[in-house]
């Protein structure tokens, strides 16, 4: 029951960070994956993969509804994300779970500051 508890939590909390700011896995559900549930960074990026993507489709139908969504430019980009997306869970798999935190942090810490300082 406390499991369903956590999924509910985490489920909730991406869902609204999906549609709100675009993004959800690598933001919300893997910090609260490795918080809530300790699984090891990797599960946990994984599932988060695995979640992003009904969620990501959930968000696009309601964005695509307002208009707000250059078909184009996602068609284009979507065409390079592929790539680097096979790519970077390649590296992902390879790097040890220390190593992989670390970089993830220091990612984390740069959007951000980018955020935060943005005009």
């Amino acid at each position: 029951m406390q499991a369903l508890l956590f999924f509910a939590i985490i489920g909730i909390l991406g869902g609204v960070a999906s549609g709100l700011f675009g993004v959800g896995g690598g933001l919300v559900f893997v910090p609260l994956l490795t918080m809530l549930k300790k699984m090891g960074l990797h599960q946990a990026i994984g599932t988060s993969i695995a979640i992003v993507i009904p969620t990501s489709m959930m968000s696009t139908y309601r964005h695509a509804g307002a208009g707000n969504v250059d078909w184009k430019a996602a068609a284009w980009i979507t065409a390079f994300a592929l790539a680097g997306a096979w790519a970077g869970s390649g590296l992902s798999i390879q790097m040890d779970a220390s190593s992989l935190r670390r970089f993830y942090a220091v990612f984390l810490v740069c959007v951000a500051a980018k955020l935060f300082f943005q005009k």
